[in-house]
């Protein structure tokens, strides 16, 4: 009786060519691919026509057993938008400014060879991902994908209002510059918003934000309690009111979320001080906010233009990712 030798499978690499050195990325997928007796690796480059979601298909219509992605924020939705509900596993190399997705998992920040070998092992987690509806001004509709964080409001004009030779040259610290930008001429806008069809609620705000999950750069949490494992969203309405009301929100989103809570001693004194009213938080498996003018929309950091209406919806373990043995999955 004879044993057939174990089926050789290929990985396919989608980078963004201008967030990673191409060359050396591309020899080190070969090389570890060749170690762990997989096939020689199938490459495919974004491009200005295509972030991601054209070379993914590609890729999958391959017959590819794991999809490793390398480029900025934009590069890793694109690519989680075209594999989402597939099965086939996505390996996030981090690369680019603000690697978002990456931080709140927790994964390896420095060499790519760690989720490089992750690709070609065995761990793998299922994780959520949201899908963003946007109604346009003409009334046309269009849908699409995030990981992290999609945003109706002043968070999408301080995006806009970034400078890209800034943020290429120190990186998510320009997000700063761009903020400062924006809040000179920003102004709250009417929006009546609902989640899971229950009440609605009217109010002026400055920015609506609907997040799969919670951690921003330098260990900023925004919303401490989101986890992409729930199969819910949550939302932050970011609502101020002069000066002292900025202060109110960061001091919420900084000094409480991302400080106190990390102590007992802290969250006693959270418990003891109440709500901010600069900053409410809702949760739910469905949201939908309306704006009664086009309003900025963002989506992982991403300009989407201006719309009306916005209709995000969580999509439970539909994002399937390969991670380094062991990793931590617990806290996710």
């Amino acid at each position: 009786m004879t044993s057939s030798a174990p089926p050789r499978r290929q990985a396919a690499l989608i980078y963004n060519p201008i967030k990673v050195d191409e060359r050396h990325l591309r020899a080190r997928v070969r090389e570890l691919s060749q170690e762990a007796g997989w096939e020689h690796p199938a490459f495919y480059p974004t491009t200005l026509a295509d972030a991601g979601q054209g070379a993914t298909a590609l890729a999958l219509n391959r017959g590819v057993a794991v999809v490793l992605v390398a480029g900025g924020d934009g590069t890793v939705r694109a690519v989680s938008e075209a594999i989402a509900n597939t099965g086939v596993p996505l390996a996030i190399l981090p690369s680019g400014t603000g690697n978002l997705l990456a931080r709140n998992l927790g994964l390896p920040m420095g060499s790519p060879d760690d989720m490089i070998r992750a690709a070609l092992g065995d761990f793998r987690v299922a994780i959520d991902i949201g899908w963003a509806r946007l109604t346009r001004v003409s009334g046309e509709h269009e849908e699409h994908a995030y990981v992290v964080l999609a945003g109706m409001g002043l968070d999408a004009d301080m995006i806009a209002n970034t400078r890209p030779d800034l943020k290429r040259s120190v990186g998510w610290i320009a997000y700063v510059d761009g903020a400062a930008r924006s809040l000179v001429t920003a102004e709250p806008f009417r929006a009546v918003f609902q989640v899971d069809d229950g009440r609605l609620h009217t109010t002026k705000v400055y920015s609506i934000l609907f997040a799969n999950c919670g951690l921003l750069p330098a260990g900023i949490a925004l919303i401490p309690d989101a986890s992409i494992t729930d199969a819910t969203l949550d939302l932050a309405v970011i609502q101020p009111t002069g000066m002292l009301g900025w202060l109110g929100v960061w001091r919420k989103i900084w000094w409480d979320n991302s400080v106190l809570r990390r102590s007992r001693a802290g969250r006693r004194v959270l418990e003891r001080r109440g709500k901010d009213a600069s900053v409410h938080y809702f949760r739910g498996s469905a949201a939908e906010a309306a704006a009664t003018k086009p309003t900025p929309i963002e989506l992982d950091g991403d300009e989407f233009g201006v719309a009306v209406r916005i209709t995000c919806r969580v999509d439970p373990s539909a994002l399937l990712l390969a991670l380094p043995a062991g990793h931590p999955v617990s806290a996710l």
